[in-house]
């Protein structure tokens, strides 16, 4: 038992340590992880029937999913906005119905589609990420 407590304390501290130096990018990442983390735990919550624990984590899950919602550029592309949007909310509409019917099924399509997007995601390389950080600075600043 005390054992996982500091297993966990270590990790919130060094997700901490991560997000304090974290470039938008890597906060991004760091979102998408979470979320995959949580759905596999939700999983075995569904499958012992613990329903406060799946609940308590489906929950973080979809506030998750709300944050990369916010996070979405609408100025950058909205086609790919819009539909990553939809996405999102066919997503959080799986977790519902996943957390409702008790069902893995459902968690095991928002985990397939969440890797889909992390893969493209972290296929973003260096000098797209720093273009996209200027445009982002001369928006900012009213330049663009």
């Amino acid at each position: 038992m005390y054992g996982n407590k500091a297993i966990n304390a270590y990790k919130k501290g060094s997700l901490k340590a991560d997000l304090a130096g974290a470039d938008p990018h890597r906060v991004i990442q760091l979102l998408m992880q979470g979320a995959l983390e949580r759905l596999s735990l939700s999983k075995g919550f569904i499958e012992r029937r613990d329903l406060e624990a799946k609940s308590t984590t489906l929950t973080r899950v979809v506030e998750i999913i709300n944050a990369l919602r916010d996070s979405l550029d609408r100025d950058a592309n909205p086609d790919l906005v819009d539909n990553l949007d939809a996405l999102y909310d066919y997503m959080i509409g799986l977790i519902h119905e996943a957390s409702l019917k008790m069902n893995t099924d459902k968690i095991d399509e928002v985990i397939r589609l969440m890797l889909e997007i992390k893969g493209a995601w972290d296929q973003i390389g260096e000098a797209a990420k720093q273009e996209a950080y200027a445009m982002q600075a001369e928006q900012r600043l009213g330049t663009a």
